[in-house]
């Protein structure tokens, strides 16, 4: 089976709601196939509200959606999904609440192996990747591992900007910040998703989406700017 994700920079953008700007992506990557998707809220502390807030607009767009920390198995919940969505939050909480309920395995057969859709959102699409270490979060508890799902072979930055003209902040832009993940030796690529983008993958083909430009960084080349619509399949084989 091939793998089909779509991996999204973030949840809301500025003058819209909770994934309004990729609602049509999400229902043409979903289809009629899957009838319930299963949310994984583990990145946000409040789990019950940021459920209830993903099963509306599930809901909105013709999808029933269960939650992973309402299951009495959680493992079991994942074998038995139909698709899988995990949200945005803090990154380090997320993984850590996917190691300690046994998921980061299960999540990767499921998806490399079975098929299964896999949609990601901020924090989501980070735990797709190689690794958590390009994230933008404060390790605010301390996962066993920064070691990812590894559903593709690189790492990805969400919320990916540069500083404002005329900024007169001094501390590191988020490129210099990967730059220093770079002098790490054997450190993948990371792409670099600003607000509105999002990467669609299927099988071995993964096409920009969205309607923001993207950066690719590769160790020892110079960063690259990506137009909507860059077909970024040779990612895959990195």
């Amino acid at each position: 089976m091939e793998r089909r994700l779509l991996l999204v920079s973030n949840s809301t953008l500025h003058g819209g709601g909770y994934l309004e700007h990729c609602q049509r992506d999400i229902t043409r990557f979903f289809g009629r196939d899957v009838k319930r998707v299963l949310f994984v809220p583990y990145a946000l502390h409040d789990q019950d509200a940021y459920t209830g807030t993903a099963r509306d607009k599930f809901r909105s767009m013709g999808y029933e959606l269960d939650s992973v920390h309402e299951a009495q198995d959680p493992v079991d919940a994942v074998r038995r999904a139909e698709a899988i969505f995990i949200g945005g939050g803090n990154t380090f909480r997320l993984l850590k609440s996917l190691y300690d309920n046994q998921l980061v395995t299960e999540i990767r057969r499921r998806v490399l192996e079975d098929g299964v859709p896999y949609m990601g959102s901020s924090a989501g699409s980070n735990v797709a990747t190689v690794t958590i270490s390009t994230t933008n979060d404060m390790p605010i508890v301390f996962p066993p591992s920064f070691s990812a799902v590894g559903l593709v072979p690189f790492n990805i930055n969400p919320h990916y900007q540069e500083p404002p003209p005329g900024s007169r902040h001094m501390g590191e832009t988020r490129e210099q910040r990967i730059a220093q993940y770079h002098e790490e030796p054997d450190t993948p690529s990371v792409l670099g998703l600003r607000e509105g983008s999002l990467l669609l993958v299927e099988g071995n083909r993964a096409t920009l989406l969205g309607t923001s430009r993207a950066r690719l960084f590769t160790r020892g080349e110079p960063a690259v700017e990506l137009q909507p619509g860059s077909d970024l399949s040779f990612l895959l084989t990195c």
